[in-house]
């Protein structure tokens, strides 16, 4: 199974002097754990997560205050459709993240979660409808 069949094709970019309150809004209300900060005055790719802002929040930072540049990663592992679920997973666990994101021909067209492999190697079984006594 390929990257293309399990990543997510809902990107959120974002540019990097959004608040982190902002992000994290945006996140919340497209149901994403990561978004793309792009920075056009480096024209520069990277990834804002969930794990970030949490870090940021438990530090006693603002989150009104700090922004997504201040936050992002930017030494970004980048996969591609046709990578397969394996590869994937592997620069996950070596690099010790939980997103990756997927170009295509340079352009950002999707995300690939821990979760969105796991959902492709276990898919979800229909629970047995409860018994009635």
């Amino acid at each position: 199974m390929l990257v293309r069949d399990a990543m997510s094709t809902v990107v959120l970019t974002i540019g990097p002097a959004h608040t982190l309150r902002q992000a994290a809004r945006l996140m919340a209300a497209r149901s994403v754990g990561a978004a793309i900060v792009l920075d056009t005055d480096t024209s520069g790719l990277g990834i804002l997560t969930e794990r970030d802002i949490l870090v940021s929040l438990g530090a006693g930072q603002d989150p009104d205050l700090e922004t997504a540049h201040a936050h992002t990663t930017t030494d970004v592992v980048y996969a591609t459709p046709e990578w397969t679920l394996e590869e994937a997973a592997e620069a996950m666990a070596h690099g010790g993240f939980r997103h990756l994101v997927v170009l295509d021909e340079g352009e950002p067209v999707g995300v690939v979660s821990v979760r969105d492999i796991i959902r492709r190697w276990a898919p979800v079984r229909q629970q047995p409808a409860a018994l009635v006594s």
